[in-house]
């Protein structure tokens, strides 16, 4: 039967059916992002501090990494450079998104490490958190050539990575946020495989393993 000549009654229904509908997706909708916005870490959230400062650490071994990239001799060392600096890029990556979709900002006045008790002690010379290194450790690193290039690179992207797996477990004891504890195991992970392999490539150049 045509919809035109449809009892009144049952197009009052059908009409009333559809607004419900209409409704609950509305309504399903609104729930949805205020949770987001109830629920999102702040901006004084140790999951927005911890985003901040690892992206800041991540930055340093990028840069370290395309070094190792364009000027290691060993070949591994060259794999491993371009690997860390394409992993931890996207993460860097991720890790901003997040800010932006909590609404708080990619940068803080805080000093590094303030979302973490005691976190002033943490820091280490020139105001770096754990494990980076230096200003003046960057600028040996790129005065060297060759196998001594090498070694020093491996050095210290294993003191690099030990920093980081501090700061990861830091914020697993202290977040239940389903996101942050996934990519921070993952970084963890990751980075306890690459302690092992730059060790062993350490041993290969006749150099002491860091543990």
């Amino acid at each position: 039967m045509p919809e035109s000549i449809l009892p009144s009654s049952r197009r009052v229904r059908l009409l009333l059916a559809g607004l419900a509908a209409v409704v609950v997706l509305v309504l399903t909708y609104t729930a949805g992002v205020a949770s987001a916005g109830i629920f999102a870490p702040g901006e004084n959230s140790v999951e927005a501090g911890f985003a901040r400062d690892m992206s800041v650490h991540h930055a340093q071994a990028v840069e370290m990494g395309m070094l190792a990239y364009q000027r290691a001799t060993n070949a591994e060392v060259r794999h491993e450079g371009y690997d860390i600096a394409l992993t931890q890029q996207s993460q860097i990556a991720t890790m901003k998104s997040w800010l932006d979709m909590w609404h708080v900002s990619r940068s803080s006045d805080k000093a590094p490490m303030s979302w973490m008790p005691d976190g002033a002690k943490e820091l280490g010379p020139d105001n770096h958190m754990p494990g980076m290194a230096t200003d003046a450790e960057l600028t040996r690193l790129n005065t060297l050539t060759g196998k001594d290039f090498d070694i020093l690179f491996c050095q210290l992207m294993i003191r690099h990575h030990l920093g980081g797996i501090h700061m990861v477990e830091s914020i697993l004891k202290m977040s239940d946020n389903a996101n942050v504890r996934s990519l921070a195991e993952s970084i963890r992970s990751g980075q306890q495989t690459e302690i092992t392999i730059f060790n062993n490539l350490l041993t290969g150049m006749g150099a002491k393993p860091l543990q």
